[in-house]
């Protein structure tokens, strides 16, 4: 009877042992590698389709297009805008480092060469980088936790994003305030390689959309021009599909129909 007690007690002591140690380890926080590689997962899945309007907004004019918009994993994109007619049919791929864009006017494909990755997109505030090649802030940037803070009532962690040697981007160094309910990014500044701020963007109106929620409205703000403006605004949103790797091609982005 003692050793069957004996080895009761020893059993229920080794339980309690996991279960603290389990405890520990799942309360031990994400690092800021897997709260960036989160944060972009919940904007794109493992596919996104979208239809956005992005409006252009100037002290004396403001200028409307609409939009359609197409990821897979992190590194297939496409964006065809679909009005107005000025504009339509004009559009942009990403294809891992590589980024074209289709102008059926002149029915030309342009190569967007590095160094055009600074460049606004289609006369916003947004730009190549920031509308086609937006994931690599997952690959091409190391992550580390700065502080917490609140926005709108959100609770947010707060990291610097610091670009790798070498990376192929515009921007040296990213801070993203994420949420630490929705892993929505909520506030995005970018700064140059003197490490002065350029823009700022800031998500709003938080919603339901495609079974996940998201920032339906993000406006983007220049540092040295804050009378400008820049928001696009979601109107659909579908996640998690299946779509082939062909779809990204140059072909396809030549055919597209609004």
């Amino acid at each position: 009877m003692k050793k069957k007690i004996k080895l009761i007690i020893k059993i229920v002591l080794f339980l309690a042992f996991v279960g603290v140690v389990g405890h520990v380890f799942a309360a031990e926080p994400m690092s800021a590698d897997k709260v960036v590689a989160k944060s972009d997962e919940q904007m794109r899945g493992k596919s996104s389709y979208s239809e956005i309007t992005m409006n252009i907004i100037r002290p004396d004019w403001t200028r409307s297009m609409s939009m359609k918009s197409w990821t897979k994993e992190q590194n297939l994109s496409l964006v065809l805008i679909t009005g107005p007619a000025k504009d339509k049919g004009n559009a942009s791929l990403k294809r891992d480092k590589e980024m074209w864009s289709w102008i059926p006017s002149i029915e030309r494909v342009i190569k967007i060469a590095p160094s055009m990755l600074g460049q606004s997109w289609m006369g916003s505030d947004f730009t190549n980088d920031d509308l086609i090649n937006q994931s690599s802030i997952v690959v091409d940037y190391d992550h580390k936790f700065v502080k917490e803070e609140t926005i709108d009532g959100d609770k947010t962690w707060v990291i610097d994003a610091i670009a790798k040697p070498d990376a192929p981007v515009v921007w040296s160094k990213v801070r993203l305030w994420i949420s630490q309910k929705t892993f929505i990014q909520r506030k995005v500044e970018s700064y140059d390689e003197f490490d002065e701020l350029v823009n700022t963007m800031t998500t709003y109106d938080i919603q339901e959309m495609g079974n996940r929620m998201i920032a339906t409205r993000m406006v983007m703000i220049p540092a040295d021009k804050p009378e400008n403006k820049t928001e696009m605004i979601t109107h659909k949103a579908q996640f998690n599909f299946l779509i082939n790797d062909e779809f990204f091609s140059q072909m396809q982005m030549k055919a597209l129909r609004y």
